[in-house]
């Protein structure tokens, strides 16, 4: 995991997962035993971990996002691996197909590149005013910056500038968010990296210090206090994730589990947090809403 152990997230990720493995026989402690390991959205440690994991010779090694999923595949290519919530596993290397996957890894992407067009769009509707956005990159995740690109791709035809930072740590995000704000045109788009759960709190604060519309990946970013969301529901892909584990154990090799992608996309919308930046969420919106905190 790319998380801190004591990271609500976390938690509630692996709660759905266990939960899921619970109704498919398999109890932690009983008939099976898993072995955590908490990154936090550090490198080095992430391949120190995938190492240590692979040395373990498990059944099976699930693990989430991108960096964490290439630092394991690295460390084995025999072990099998179900990931999650990792952006274009074709480009990122992890598999050559997603219908059948040819190596020793399979899973679920939580989008395609397109969707992120969807945050400009949304961005867009509720603040009309928007001219400049900033938008979360990370130079070690293939996903971002294919995610920039399909948010540029459509960006001059909205009359919209469009300007990435990374987000090696919070000093970085802080910096960068600083030196970026201007005026009442501009926004913030927290793309679906490992960084907008890891920061999600940063995110949140300084797009209240500075009075940035912002859209952010999940539904969690809003009831946290996020203006606007678009994304999948992820503890529902961690529970559909526990059924790819369960065929395992019971012999299925990944290369018999195509890579799935979300089932459905939910949009939730912070009417507080509107309120508190002066925006009017049209009602069109507001119908179209599958959350709405007030």
């Amino acid at each position: 995991m790319p998380l801190a152990a004591d990271d609500p997230i976390a938690r509630a990720r692996v709660g759905a997962f266990v939960e899921g493995l619970r109704q498919l026989g398999w109890i932690d402690g009983g008939n099976v035993r898993i072995e955590y390991r908490w990154a936090v959205g550090d490198a080095e440690r992430t391949g120190t971990d995938a190492a240590d994991l692979v040395a373990l010779a498990p059944d099976v090694i699930m693990v989430t996002s991108s960096l964490p999923t290439v630092s394991v595949q690295r460390a084995t290519r025999t072990l099998p691996i179900v990931f999650v919530l990792v952006a274009d596993p074709v480009g990122a290397g992890v598999t050559d197909s997603m219908a059948r996957p040819s190596g020793n890894a399979t899973g679920f992407t939580p989008f395609e590149f397109t969707t992120a067009v969807k945050y400009l769009e949304l961005l867009r509707e509720i603040a009309p005013r928007l001219t400049r956005v900033a938008v979360t990159i990370d130079n070690n995740a293939v996903g971002a910056i294919g995610q920039l690109e399909a948010i540029r791709s459509v960006a001059p035809s909205m009359g919209v500038e469009v300007s990435p930072f990374d987000v090696r740590d919070a000093v970085q995000v802080e910096r960068a968010l600083a030196a970026f704000v201007r005026g009442s045109g501009d926004g913030l788009i927290v793309t679906a990296i490992a960084a907008a759960n890891i920061h999600r709190d940063l995110f949140i604060s300084l797009a209240q210090r500075y009075g940035l519309p912002a859209i952010y990946p999940y539904r969690t970013n809003v009831t946290a206090g996020g203006l606007i969301c678009y994304g999948p529901d992820q503890f529902d892909i961690y529970r559909r994730a526990a059924g790819y584990v369960d065929r395992i154990l019971k012999g299925a090799r990944p290369a018999d589990l195509p890579v799935q992608a979300p089932t459905k996309y939910e949009v939730a919308i912070n009417l507080i947090t509107a309120k508190s930046l002066g925006l009017a969420v049209p009602p069109t919106l507001l119908a179209r809403a599958d959350e709405v905190i007030e």
